[in-house]
């Protein structure tokens, strides 16, 4: 795709959205050629596309090509709203505006949704004048205006998209659910457009693809500490791998599922207001239940030394986890994640390190 200059110097593609991409229901005549034209309703292709995009199976590639779109039969007076090139915001998006009459102008975010983009600068105010010239946006519409999700906030200027592209950029509400209201009251958004909670379904759905991402990292640990448990045990290497091993793998997926789905589901309810405090207390939680499954005699200095190492190295490594969640949340802001990060990647990882002799020298207890 050969590239093309548009207004303030922004590269963009000089090709418009294909026509044979599966969600494509049609197309519109445009100034430039052929508008692909979509629908408000998702087919089953696309709903296997998010599911297995939650789950990290092709997630990278889980894109539109950036361009011009009409949603519905828009026509020179359709508002123009703004999103990324990732499937699941453009998704979002056109889902939300079912019977309505729009364009979307997509934005090449290399595939990362809008609030992410914003802060990495690739839904900027850049990318948006270029793809208003490659769109040839002011020979589509009479009006000049664009709506711009509020999440792409930090990446866009608002007075230089107008300065360099003469459109007025409106910044919409928070949620795409909310924009027939929005449009409805004459884009004026009301306060709770404006506020981004984080709900259990938006802890929930994030889940699936840090389960896997960590999941990658844990096997290979769990595995390590299931061998070791046959030369630290209380008996000989193949006892000692049915009985010590067996626990040391279900401790550290243990860590891991406190960290990836106790955490962010019970978020609200556990102890402390930093994330690495809550998943401390998340990991404390399993830490006693494992060990309490196990049945580890506390009354004797090898029960005792096994507990408190695994409470220490499950309830770090949770922590650790749980604040991998900073970035998906609307908790936490950026000097806040940072300070947070100085604060507690010292602590879990002391906590780790402690626990881990401990678990040594209880062999020496046996």
């Amino acid at each position: 795709m050969a590239p093309s200059v548009g207004l303030g110097g922004a590269s963009v593609g000089s090709a418009p959205p294909r026509l044979d991409q599966p969600f494509v229901t049609g197309f519109i005549h445009g100034p430039r050629g052929k508008i692909p034209s979509v629908s408000s309703a998702l087919e089953k292709a696309d709903r296997w596309g998010t599911f297995k995009a939650r789950w990290g199976v092709g997630r990278m590639g889980y894109t539109v090509d950036p361009g011009l779109y009409g949603l519905g039969s828009p026509g020179k007076d359709s508002p123009v709203l703004v999103t990324a090139n990732y499937k699941m915001s453009f998704d979002s998006l056109r889902v939300a505006l079912p019977g309505r009459d729009a364009w979307i102008l997509v934005l090449d975010t290399r595939g990362i949704n809008v609030w992410c983009a914003a802060g990495k600068g690739t839904f900027g105010t850049i990318e948006l004048v270029g793809r208003i010239a490659q769109a040839s946006l002011r020979d589509v519409v009479t009006h000049r205006e664009l709506i711009v999700p509020q999440l792409g906030a930090p990446g866009v200027s608002a007075p230089k998209a107008r300065k360099l592209s003469g459109f007025r950029v409106r910044f919409g509400p928070v949620r795409a659910e909310d924009l027939p209201a929005y449009l409805d009251a004459g884009m004026k958004a009301s306060p709770g457009m404006r506020r981004k909670d984080f709900p259990l379904w938006d802890r929930a759905v994030l889940i699936p693809i840090e389960l896997v991402a960590v999941l990658k990292a844990a096997l290979p640990v769990a595995a390590v500490m299931f061998f070791l448990s046959g030369f630290f045990g209380r008996g000989g290497f193949v006892p000692n791998l049915v009985d010590e091993g067996v626990f040391s793998f279900a401790a550290v997926m243990g860590a891991l599922f406190a960290g990836t789905v106790l955490g962010p589901l019970l978020l609200p309810y556990l102890p402390g207001r930093a994330f690495g405090a809550r998943g401390f207390a998340a990991g404390i939680l399993a830490a006693l239940a494992l060990i309490a499954l196990k049945g580890y005699d506390t009354g004797t200095a090898y029960g005792f030394l096994r507990g408190v190492s695994w409470l220490l190295m499950i309830s770090s490594l949770s922590s650790y986890l749980v604040m991998n969640f900073t970035g998906s949340s609307t908790f936490t802001s950026l000097s806040g994640v940072k300070r947070e990060m100085r604060r507690y990647l010292p602590l879990q990882v002391a906590a780790c390190a402690s626990g881990l002799a401990l678990w040594v020298a209880a062999r020496f207890f046996a």
